[in-house]
């Protein structure tokens, strides 16, 4: 595999894994000390600002290494190569480690270091580490730092963090340089960018401040998702299951506009009790209109694609804050038998509309205490529904007659699946 490959492989797919050592550096515009901003009708001391701001990103830009320069540390490193090779993956040891990093120039300097060495040494009987690893990990760095001061670019305000509108420009501008997006219609690019910033804000800024820190952009692993579609050839599962795919941004507004039968461009709520199997409770819905941002009390695109999201990932903290904010309807930071019986009811009204069999509130109750577990035994708070990795089974019970009926009958299903599968197996 020559160096091209490795490289166009890696801008495909690359990472930026807070948790690994690739994906911790400091982030450019990171707040440091607090420095008054020019006011608003301070013209020539914001040009002077930007100015000086894009000097200092372009020069942080060439300190970047090119791919001519990425070419000749892979030729390098495969001329310093220390035999035996592991099946068909060159090693490298440190005294031919420190000899590729004296030819390789000063930009290459920081990354053939002790410590580099070590993180990247494992069980190697040589004392070696692997070419290819190392390389990955040079591409990495430089495209994380590539991305960042893209980022930075849009920081308008030069604090270290991306309002709505920043995060806007900078995927409309990225989107012609995503192969998979190349079937897009200009005239959806407006619902794309919506969509495709909705995620990074929902999870990203769940106080909602109006503006995510690019530190924590380049932490998550939405970025990663998102240049994803620089891959010519994903595959049409991987599209599928990629918030950002031209499929899936199609599908959610597609989904939007088969909701709105009165083609307003908005939905009510006898509209959205439509959405996914039509069997979520009005008591929910009346709760999802009462606390969400709504107008003359019709949902508009984005506050549907919070509940979208919301209800698409429900293991996850941040949809769990969204939907617990709308169960407590008492405001009270936690969730008690009366919130529980509330909501339940209306799951048991539903049941008697669809001739199904009641269920006793009384045996749902100490179910939902059993899998929480929380700290106070009378209440739930949220923390308690996230620690206990039971908050997206929680509350499905709660909302969704559907999913109910699920739960209910989780174990003849899995029996059905079982025997499914022996009468495929004979």
């Amino acid at each position: 595999m020559d160096w091209k490959e490795v490289l166009r492989r890696r801008l495909a797919t690359p990472n930026t894994d807070p948790n690994s050592e690739f994906g911790r550096s400091r982030p450019l515009g990171q707040p440091g000390p607090k420095l008054e901003l020019p006011a608003e009708d301070e013209v020539l001391l914001q040009k002077l600002r930007e100015e000086s701001r894009a000097v200092f990103l372009q020069r942080k830009s060439r300190e970047l290494l090119d791919n001519e320069e990425l070419q000749n540390l892979w030729f390098l490193l495969d001329k310093h190569q220390t035999p035996p090779m592991i099946g068909e993956e060159a090693m490298i040891n440190y005294e031919n480690f420190l000899k590729v990093g004296e030819k390789a120039g000063p930009k290459c300097k920081q990354f053939f270091t002790a410590k580099v060495f070590a993180k990247l040494l494992h069980t190697d009987s040589y004392g070696r580490i692997s070419i290819m690893q190392f390389f990955n990990y040079v591409m990495r760095k430089v495209w994380l730092h590539q991305t960042r001061i893209g980022l930075s670019l849009y920081d308008v305000a030069g604090q270290g963090y991306l309002r709505e509108s920043d995060l806007e420009n900078y995927i409309l501008e990225l989107i012609p340089t995503l192969p998979q997006l190349d079937g897009l219609e200009k005239s959806f690019y407006s619902f794309y960018v919506c969509t495709a910033v909705r995620k990074f804000f929902f999870f990203l800024d769940p106080l909602r401040t109006g503006k995510i820190k690019i530190q924590d952009i380049l932490a998550c692993s939405f970025l990663d998702d998102l240049l994803e579609l620089r891959d010519e050839e994903l595959s049409k599962e991987s599209q599928e299951t990629n918030w950002f795919s031209a499929p899936s941004a199609l599908r959610v507004y597609g989904q939007y506009l088969n909701l709105d039968k009165d083609h307003n461009g908005m939905l009510s709520k006898e509209e959205l009790s439509r959405y996914g199997t039509a069997t979520m409770t009005n008591v929910f819905l009346d709760r999802v209109f009462q606390e969400c941002l709504t107008y003359d009390g019709e949902m508009d695109y984005k506050t549907y694609l919070d509940f979208v999201l919301a209800l698409e990932n429900r293991k996850e903290p941040a949809a769990l804050q969204y939907i617990f904010k709308l169960l407590d309807i008492e405001n009270k930071g936690y969730l008690n038998v009366f919130s529980l019986n509330y909501f339940f009811r209306a799951i048991q009204e539903l049941m008697k509309i669809h001739g199904q069999d009641p269920v006793s509130f009384q045996d749902v109750k100490d179910e939902i205490f059993d899998m929480v577990k929380p700290k106070d035994p009378l209440k739930i708070s949220l923390q308690d529904l996230i620690n206990s990795n039971q908050g997206d089974t929680v509350t499905t019970i709660l909302i969704d007659l559907n999913g109910f009926w699920t739960y209910e009958n989780r174990e003849a299903l899995v029996a059905n699946d079982e025997n499914s599968a022996d009468l495929d197996d004979t």
